[in-house]
């Protein structure tokens, strides 16, 4: 490989820097790499983030998308400056070293292995089989969200798990509207509702697989956002890696939108926990 490659000088950008530059982009518009090793991706990533360790990056480029802006991360931000200036010597222009690496992002991560959560999806779906998979994902939150309402004895725990419930329900009829514009159908809300089989949560894991990884207390209001964020995280995780593999142009652009909502719900839930 060139020594040029190693030499391109690239901009380095801070966590803060970072979290409002993708706040800016839509997924359409932005690439964010992690250049760990799969273990390290494993116990937690920026949600969205594809992974490509450093490694592999000179012959899997081509998995990435040129046009687009990348930033790219690794644990803290050496392994990360490396990757960007090889990818700035293959033409990336719009390419960002995020400093501090993951170890300085402290917020909201995805956890488990690429394949999490893929099961639900064969990437081949029509966009009305994508919707009514992420409907079902949607009802499988809002249903655990109701039932731990009725199981809480500390009456703001019971409020913010009301909130929660509202809030997935609202999902849903994006969702559902979203269906109904697309086929040009008259179905029913309950008829819809007949294809809907609830494997596991928004995200791809079910409530003891979240519950086992935080260890919360219920009856804490601070803990339940925590627990709620995670969930979104995930979800907004889950959406982009379907959509990078979905062979269905317009599946790929609903998925896309539907990470956007879950993104907005993220920052919704920040600003509530800031609040406490």
């Amino acid at each position: 490989m060139r020594w040029k490659q190693f030499l391109t000088p690239v901009k380095s950008i801070d966590v803060d820097q970072a979290r409002a530059y993708m706040g800016e982009k839509s997924p359409d518009e932005l690439t964010i790499l992690d250049v760990r090793q799969p273990k390290e991706y494993e116990a937690g990533h920026i949600p969205g983030a594809k992974l490509i360790p450093l490694p592999d990056i000179p012959s899997r480029l081509g998995e990435i998308d040129s046009k687009k802006a990348t930033v790219v991360y690794c644990a803290v931000g050496g392994r990360s400056r490396i990757a960007a200036q090889m990818m700035a010597g293959q033409g990336f222009s719009d390419v960002y070293n995020l400093s501090g690496g993951f170890k300085a992002w402290k917020g909201e991560a995805a956890f488990g292995a690429e394949e999490k959560g893929l099961e639900l999806f064969t990437g081949n779906e029509s966009v009305e089989e994508t919707l009514v998979v992420a409907y079902s994902l949607e009802e499988g939150l809002r249903n655990f969200y109701q039932k731990m309402q009725t199981r809480v004895s500390n009456s703001d725990a019971r409020s913010l798990f009301e909130k929660l419930s509202e809030i997935e329900a609202k999902h849903q009829k994006h969702v559902f509207d979203e269906y109904i514009k697309l086929t040009g159908g008259s179905v029913t809300r309950e008829e819809f509702e007949k294809n809907i089989v609830v494997k596991a949560l928004e995200g791809g894991l079910t409530t003891e697989e979240y519950a086992n990884l935080f260890h919360p207390d219920w009856e804490t209001v601070s803990d339940i956002i925590e627990v709620a964020m995670s969930i979104e995280a995930q979800a907004l995780d889950l959406y982009l890696r379907v959509s990078d593999r979905s062979g269905d142009s317009q599946s790929q652009k609903v998925l896309r939108q539907i990470a956007d909502e879950e993104r907005k719900h993220l920052i919704q839930l920040g600003k509530l926990i800031e609040s406490l």
